[in-house]
Formats: structure tokens, sequence, C-alpha cells
């Protein structure tokens, strides 16, 4: 039975060698995935999901003006497809995350989307509020705040490490930009 999974976590928990790692299950028992990623964020090079670890795929791209369901339709015939997996899905829209959910229900094909649950300002990303109300599955990726509590937060911070407490939703970053903390801790960094 297909379904859609959302696989949340913050900045640095290895959302990405999770999702590379389940293509990778698939393709050993012989089965074909199709990678899917956000065309703005190519910190891993174009049309590709990487790890901090050093592991990567070559993977299409999306943008908030692609139909998924068109796209997954296509790719499906033209060839088998066991499992879709998206990156960065909190760039999804809304209408998107609908899409997803049609593909799932129709072409019966389970859809494992990977992503930030919120932003540096503790606001849901409309993708991953989308994916939260419809998905069929959600796991947590669990990291840890610099204290040992898990990390639920992100801060943002300026190129002298201080905490950005405005600005655009999305700024593509890595462990330069984005910190990884507890809600206290990212309470107490934006209350000072």
């Amino acid at each position: 039975m297909a379904k859609l999974y959302f696989h949340y976590s913050t900045m640095n928990a290895g959302k990405s060698t999770l999702l590379l790692q389940a293509s990778h299950n698939y393709k050993e028992r012989g089965m074909s995935t199709y990678l899917i990623t956000a065309q703005l964020d190519n910190r891993a090079g174009e049309g590709k999901i990487g790890s901090r670890i050093g592991i990567g795929a070559a993977a299409d791209t999306f943008t908030g003006d692609d139909d998924l369901f068109a796209k997954i339709q296509a790719k499906l015939n033209l060839e088998k497809i066991s499992c879709v997996l998206i990156d960065e899905a909190q760039f999804l829209t809304s209408q998107q995350v609908w899409q997803l959910a049609k593909a799932v229900d129709d072409l019966v094909v389970p859809i494992m989307c990977y992503g930030l649950r919120v932003d540096f300002l503790g606001n849901l990303f409309p993708g991953s509020a989308s994916l939260l109300a419809l998905a069929d599955e959600m796991r947590e990726i669990r990291t840890i705040c610099h204290c040992g509590k898990k990390a639920t937060m992100v801060v943002r911070q300026d190129e002298d490490g201080n905490v950005v407490k405005g600005g655009d939703q999305i700024q593509i970053g890595g462990n330069e930009t984005y910190v990884s903390l507890c809600r206290r801790h990212w309470r107490e960094a934006f209350e000072n």
C-alpha cells in the first residue's frame, strides 16, 4: 500500500543521508527510485542531492511552478519506479503537496519527503505545514543541541556569528549559516 511520508527535522540531522540510504536500499533489491530536490538549493551541485558525510546522487529538480503529479506520472510512463524520494520538501508549495498525495492515491507509488519543519523564526514552512496535514506517516529525525537535549529549532547567523532575528524565510546555507538548538536555547538566542 502506497503512502505519503514526511521525515522532518532541523538542520544537520542527516535527512539527506537517510534519503540516500533509503534509495540505496531499494536499488540493492533491484528496484528503481526517483529522486527529486528543490532547484533553488544547489549546494551539492545542480540536480544533485548531497550529504555532509560526502555521499550524493543525481536528482531531478522542482520549482514552485512544477506540477509534481504530472512529473511523477511522466517518469512512471518511462520506467517502473518503486519509490519517489523528495529532498528539501519544505520548499514544496501547498498545492504540490496535494499533487504528491494524489500521486500516492492514484498512481499507487510511495513518496518519502525529507525536509525542515520550521524556519529560523520558529514558523512552519508552507510545504512542511501541508505535509504535516496530509502525510500518512510522519517521522522525526533527531539531532542534538550543544547542551545535549533534542534540537527542534534552528537559528540563522550572520558572517560574524550574530543571531539574525528577521529577514526572508528562505536563505540557502549550511553549518556556516544555521545552528540547531533546543527550544530553550533558541529562545535565549532570540531574547539576547
